[in-house]
């Protein structure tokens, strides 16, 4: 049986190129293990894969979910592993490659299974999450100081996961965390390729990709998302750019500062990445790009 290839690596890094070349040369399926790729509503501001570039390739998950639909990671855990078992019966290689090291984890390090929560306590905790994420940080900090201490202050999205669980609960996301589901691929049944690019060179990368992103329709597409009206504490409002990009269709900054903005934000999330990848892939190949 085929082993699958996991691709990690930073935003901007390449991750699609270098899956593409390796599916063309390996009899490969590609696996979307982004977080916000799912999303059909933003194709260019998320960098998914283009229809030319996915060409002669079969891709799986990407663009398939609406953005009212908050994509969790449970549900792209239950769906890689459909998917991975499906390629490999065809005797191809399943690539999944994307960003998301928590999906990387869960697929190799098993999940956290938690009970479902009632949709109106995670519509109260997610609106008040949006609203004002530092205090709804600090309440997470009373109630589950280890999550609280892993979570920044404006991550309103895993704020509001960890601050509906105990309210659902009574119980501490941390507790449910000490309780993992054995892992879909166990150590040893898969390969692990990260790719580690010179930090400077990365945010250069970063800025021309955002540029080139609005230069190709960007804006067109996040202002049609905005214009649904959707809960701004849903994912895919989240994506990198969008949050700066909607306080200029609101008026509040212009589009200058938008961009400044969204590359700012970007290029966090990428060092956080890197130090993410470091401190839990210490293992995987290494390529420099």
């Amino acid at each position: 049986m085929t082993r699958p290839l996991l691709i990690l690596g930073p935003t901007a890094s390449g991750k699609t190129a270098r899956a593409i070349a390796t599916a063309r040369a390996q009899r490969s399926e590609i696996i979307n293990m982004d977080s916000m790729q799912v999303y059909r509503d933003l194709a260019i501001l998320t960098a998914r894969p283009t229809a030319r570039e996915q060409e002669g390739v079969a891709h799986f998950m990407f663009g398939t979910v609406d953005a009212a639909v908050p994509w969790s990671t449970g549900d792209w855990l239950r769906a890689a592993i459909e998917l991975i078992g499906m390629i490999q019966a065809r005797g191809n290689r399943p690539i999944l490659v994307g960003g998301t090291g928590l999906y990387a984890a869960a697929l190799t390090e098993g999940l956290v299974e938690t009970p479902p929560v009632p949709p109106e306590i995670r519509a109260a905790v997610r609106k008040a999450a949006g609203a004002d994420p530092r205090a709804a940080h600090k309440r997470l900090a009373s109630v589950d100081r280890e999550a609280a201490s892993k979570i920044e202050p404006r991550d309103a999205v895993r704020i509001a996961r960890a601050l509906e669980v105990y309210e659902a609960t009574g119980r501490a996301l941390s507790d449910w965390h000490r309780e993992p589901q054995p892992p879909a691929l166990p150590p040893g049944s898969w390969d692990g390729l990260v790719l580690v690019p010179e930090r400077e060179a990365l945010y250069a990368r970063i800025e021309q990709r955002f540029h080139a992103m609005l230069e190709a329709g960007a804006l067109d597409e996040a202002h049609a998302l905005w214009q649904r009206g959707l809960d701004p504490a849903l994912p895919a409002l989240k994506a990198h750019g969008m949050p700066g990009l909607i306080d200029y269709f609101e008026g509040h900054i212009d589009l200058a500062a938008a961009t400044a903005r969204a590359i700012l934000d970007t290029r966090h999330y990428a060092k956080r990445q890197l130090t993410w990848i470091r401190n839990r892939c210490p293992d995987w190949a290494q390529e420099a790009v």
